[in-house]
């Protein structure tokens, strides 16, 4: 059908004819764009499109929180409000048992009298929960300052390919993430090591080497690799198997180790506890997979050449 209208294109073109008018529609049919302007036209995205574009949306509208949007911006106000609140309310049931005429003491026998207690009652525990909203606030977690020495080292001999993607990775998680520190350990060899490394205790100005055997016999490393998972230390100061890692900065906040795939293992460092959110982890297991993949072309090259 398609082959058949390019061919009836191709001969009108060599006949002669009259100068064509414009025609009535708002763009021109051409046969080769009809597959794709068919495709595109059929889909739920550029129908929304379509009908925006003549003033009737019918796609999914973006939700907006209005209520937490003012809560967040009104934060001191909301936390005092029921102290506000829980005043007001004892101040007027007091003006209320003074002005009524009802005797100011408390008469089981009365339905005033209950109603009073029980806005008293409530009116306190409003001030309480204010006093409780005001005293219980979110503590700021300030980053720290790794206290190591810069360091760009990329094993020598590797295909140029894969090293420029192991610095996409670095430089992809220093710019969106907490990351200070990186290490990046494959088939028993260290390929990276960028970023914020320990000083070298002999003084020189020189940085703690990565030990691949130190570090592929270690619990964190075995746990990691064995359970295939990513493992995330929100507050390394808390873990005694940091140990295992004296490559790192001493202050050293949060750590992630990331499998990448069965046979390597990348060794990230943040400046701040609890600084990788729940996105961040997700977006570096699927990092660690398209470095996989790369990481596994470079062995099997190197298995063919050693053939």
């Amino acid at each position: 059908m398609e082959l058949g209208t390019l061919s009836m294109e191709a001969s009108s073109l060599f006949s002669p004819r009259p100068t064509p008018t414009a025609p009535p529609a708002p763009y021109r049919y051409h046969p080769r764009f009809h597959l794709h302007l068919t495709s595109v036209r059929s889909s739920p995205v550029a129908r929304a499109s379509l009908n925006s574009s003549q003033g009737t949306y019918r796609g999914v509208k973006p939700q907006r929180d209005w209520i937490g949007e003012w809560v967040s911006k009104n934060d001191g106000f909301v936390r005092i409000m029921p102290i506000l609140v829980g005043g007001v309310s004892l101040v007027a049931v007091l003006l209320n048992r003074a002005f009524s005429g009802i005797a100011p003491v408390a008469d089981a026998s009365s339905s005033q009298s209950r109603a009073d207690i029980l806005t008293l009652s409530l009116a306190v525990a409003d001030i309480l929960t204010g006093l409780v909203w005001l005293s219980i606030r979110p503590k700021y977690i300030s980053p720290v300052a790794p206290s190591g020495i810069e360091c760009k080292w990329v094993k020598p001999g590797i295909l140029s390919d894969v090293s420029r993607e192991l610095l996409w990775f670095w430089e992809s998680l220093s710019s969106a993430t907490r990351c200070k520190s990186l290490v990046v350990v494959y088939e028993n060899d260290c390929l990276l090591q960028i970023g914020a490394a320990a000083e070298s205790s002999e003084g020189d100005g020189g940085i703690v080497v990565v030990d691949v055997n130190k570090v592929t016999q270690g619990s964190l490393y075995r746990s990691c690799m064995q359970s295939s998972k990513q493992s995330y230390l929100a507050n390394l100061s808390l873990y005694p198997g940091r140990m295992e890692l004296p490559f790192l900065p001493n202050n050293t906040q949060a750590l992630i180790l990331q499998p990448i795939g069965d046979k390597g293992l990348a060794v990230i460092g943040g400046d701040t506890i609890r600084g990788f959110t729940a996105a961040d982890q997700a977006w570096i297991s699927m990092v660690a997979e398209k470095l996989d993949a790369t990481l596994s072309k470079l062995a099997e090259a190197f298995a063919e050449a050693e053939r």
